[in-house]
């Protein structure tokens, strides 16, 4: 209610002051009160802002399903997990969108994307098991520090392998990385 009246006031600033043009008509935010006649002029629509006012407190959902109004409301209501799924493939997992031209390509691309998206949400489930207080992405960053030596043994052909963990953090995400924790 209060967005509105600030969106009608700069709409009514603007064509006071005669800058609004027909390029300002669309059906977005509070331009959808404007109206055009005679491809020339531009003017607000009051009647389009009482019909609007009807709508304050409501808040609706438009569906081509067939599901019950609470099926559509709770599907709603846990949209957040999609949208936390693609925030977390964008920017913890910089997972791009990527120009594949075969159905091969495509498939193993998404597939790749999948697996990282499901080792990201293993690791949040082992950390909230093992009750680590610690987001998936400080582990993350944690993890990058830590480091393993390989040393060949003289005179043979064996490796000596040891990871570092040095750090009283290191130690934190230590079990993490062992690998009788992961059950994919």
């Amino acid at each position: 209610m209060l967005n509105r009246e600030k969106g009608v006031k700069r709409l009514t600033k603007d064509y006071s002051s005669g800058s609004l043009t027909k390029e300002h008509i669309n059906k977005r935010g509070y331009n959808k009160f404007l109206e055009i006649s005679n491809e020339v002029s531009v003017s607000i629509n009051e009647q389009k802002i009482i019909e609007d006012k009807q709508w304050d407190g409501w808040k609706g959902y438009a569906t081509n399903t067939k599901l019950s109004a609470e099926d559509v409301c709770r599907q709603y209501c846990e949209l957040w997990v999609v949208e936390m799924a693609y925030r977390v493939t964008k920017s913890t997992l910089d997972i791009r969108p990527m120009f594949h031209f075969t159905p091969r390509r495509i498939e193993a691309h998404v597939c790749i994307c999948f697996v990282a998206y499901k080792v990201y949400k293993e690791m949040e489930r082992v950390l909230k098991l093992k009750g680590v207080s610690l987001s998936v992405d400080k582990v993350l960053s944690i993890a990058k520090t830590i480091t393993t030596v390989k040393v060949k043994l003289p005179k043979s052909n064996k490796y000596l392998l040891k990871t570092m963990i040095l750090t009283p953090k290191q130690r934190l995400v230590e079990p993490m990385l062992c690998a009788k924790y992961w059950h994919m």
